[in-house]
């Protein structure tokens, strides 16, 4: 409730505390007995009656903005259900699956899968600063930035640069977002990527682990800020995670993304849902995101 409001409230709830106040002691004034007779009575009534309006209209009043805004806060959570994928389409030779939980009604995760010509495909995973509203709009902004850019350029380097110029110009100065756009190759598995300070992924090969490091500055800190191309390859029976920072935040020890590769090397079905059960909801404080992309292998195992 705003400052005024309580304000308005507590005057209220005084007004009728004196009006009890007065028709115990019978007086208005105490220790005056004023006014005499039963004139005291519908003053006291009528104060109380005034106190009571008051009061019960500031309730109304913030009874009725919390149900407005609690409807806002349904519509938002609709609206971003819409701008995350609900139901990936199947990549030849590929497996993907996703896992997306707001820690409040709206998140300010994204999280999006895009084809592009050349049996490419684009990965994209972002983390916008603070939570609520706020942070789900500038995720939305992020998205649609995502989805008009790459039908243009599908370079991984010149998408970062465009988005961090964008926020830079457009969005406040303590509002930011950390990303990673990764081209796959499906044919090849080769991997080009930007990672804009974000978590780094985790590529697990049969034989290696590699972690895909910033490439770059958040995105929207700096306008003129400069982003580099990295590139590995997601081998056959390999696996790539693309996450943010409320699944390791929530997983217990000092070394989470260990835990996160022991879960992508145990090559048993479920690998989603080792991950999901990593999570601790007593230090999940955070949107969380998963998006993992595992190559099929000929023999089914890793080679």
């Amino acid at each position: 409730m705003p400052k005024s409001k309580r304000v308005i409230t507590w005057v209220g709830l005084l007004i009728q505390g004196y009006a009890l106040y007065a028709g115990i002691t019978h007086s208005l004034v105490w220790p005056l007995i004023w006014p005499k007779g039963p004139v005291l009575y519908p003053i006291v009534w009528l104060l109380y009656l005034l106190g009571s309006c008051i009061m019960n209209g500031m309730l109304t009043s913030e009874f009725v903005r919390k149900t407005q805004f609690e409807s806002d806060q349904v519509a938002a959570q609709q609206i971003q259900q819409t701008l995350i994928p609900q139901k990936l389409e199947k990549l030849p030779g590929y497996d993907v699956e996703t896992f997306y939980k707001p820690f409040q009604n709206v998140g300010g995760d994204y999280f999006d899968m895009i084809e592009l010509p050349g049996s490419r495909t684009l990965f994209a995973v972002a983390d916008v600063s603070g939570k609520g509203m706020s942070a789900a709009l500038l995720a939305a902004n992020i998205q649609a930035l995502v989805r008009s850019i790459a039908g243009v350029e599908s370079n991984p380097v010149e998408l970062a640069r465009q988005i961090n110029r964008h926020l830079s110009r457009y969005t406040p100065t303590d509002r930011f977002a950390t990303a990673v756009f990764a081209v796959l190759d499906r044919d090849s598995g080769a991997l080009a990527y930007v990672n804009a300070g974000h978590n780094a992924p985790i590529l697990m090969g049969s034989e290696s682990t590699t972690l895909l490091k910033a490439t770059g500055l958040p995105l929207g800190l700096l306008g003129d800020a400069q982003y580099e191309a990295g590139t590995a390859a997601v081998p056959p029976g390999g696996a790539l995670l693309l996450f943010t920072d409320g699944l390791t935040d929530s997983i217990p020890g000092q070394n989470p993304e260990t835990c996160l590769g022991e879960a992508l090397a145990d090559r048993s079905e479920g690998t989603i849902s080792k991950l999901k059960s990593l999570v601790n909801p007593k230090l999940n404080e955070d949107d969380i995101t998963i998006v993992l992309v595992k190559r099929d292998a000929s023999s089914g195992v890793f080679t």
